[in-house]
């Protein structure tokens, strides 16, 4: 595997693909964000029900970690969202000093139809793309999710 992380590393074609890669993950992201079911969430905010809805209930100290911010933004990330019935906070069931945040209902509703909202687009946009470019897209699905989660 080359080592890209240092200037002059690797040979220019892996620098050029890793770069071209960047380039439209970024591109794409961009795009997709555009897609939101609903405008008065922030992408934090969106974020942090993604991950809730992938890990399941978690303390707002975990979700900081998880969502790589400082424990008082989360406080406040998660107050906004239970104040939008998007969240419930319980008691920990081993620590009564910790809440436990857990989606709702809705909150579940509206990351479905967001899901629904962006597979939507995606699909439109991969119809522009031919068999060999759609089976290399397939093929690619999966190590891009590993990249994602490392």
């Amino acid at each position: 595997m080359p080592d890209l992380s240092r200037s002059g590393s690797g040979d220019d074609a892996d620098a050029a693909a890793v770069n071209a890669l960047r380039s439209a993950v970024m591109r794409l992201s961009r795009r997709l964000k555009h897609q939101r079911v609903d405008e008065s969430l922030s992408p934090t905010e969106m974020s942090v029900l993604g991950t809730l809805a992938r890990c399941g209930s978690a303390t707002p100290g975990e979700l900081a970690r998880k969502e790589h911010v400082q424990p008082p933004s989360m406080t406040r990330i998660v107050a906004l969202l239970e104040a939008k019935g998007l969240v419930r906070l319980e008691p920990h069931p081993d620590d009564r000093r910790q809440k436990v945040v857990s989606q709702t209902e809705r909150a579940e509703a509206m990351l479905e139809e967001s899901r629904r909202r962006r597979n939507a687009w995606l699909a439109s946009l991969a119809e522009g793309l031919d068999e060999d470019e759609w089976a290399k897209l397939r093929a690619a699905a999966p190590v891009l999710e590993k990249l994602a989660h490392l």
